[in-house]
C-alpha cells in the first residue's frame, strides 16, 4: 500500500523505463482506484450501493441520523486508510 509519495516515486520509475510503461502504470492506478471506490464503506460508491440494496430489501429508508453516523464512520475509515498509506511512504 502506497500513498502519494510512493505513487509519485513509482510513476517516475515507470517514466524512466519508457512512455508505454508509464501509461500501463497510469492504467493500473486508475483500475485500482476504481476498485477501491467500490468498497462497501458508506462514503464511497460501494457504500451507496450497499445502502440502496439494504433499503430495497428492508423496503424502507434509513433515518437521516443513521446515515450521518454511517458516513462519519466511513470518513474515519478513509482517513485511517490514508494515514496508513502515508505512514508506509514515510517509513
Amino acid at each position: 500500500m502506497s500513498g502519494p509519495i510512493g505513487i509519485a516515486n513509482y510513476a517516475g520509475r515507470a517514466f524512466d523505463i519508457g512512455f508505454y510503461a508509464f501509461l500501463v502504470f497510469l492504467a493500473h492506478i486508475s483500475i485500482s482506484l476504481g476498485a477501491l471506490n467500490l468498497l462497501p464503506i458508506p462514503i464511497l460508491d460501494g457504500g451507496y450501493l450497499l445502502q440502496f440494496a439494504a433499503e430495497g430489501i428492508m423496503r424502507r429508508d434509513f433515518s437521516q441520523a443513521f446515515l450521518n453516523v454511517a458516513r462519519a464512520l466511513g470518513m474515519c475509515c478513509i482517513i485511517l486508510l490514508m494515514g496508513v498509506a502515508i505512514y508506509n511512504d514515510l517509513s
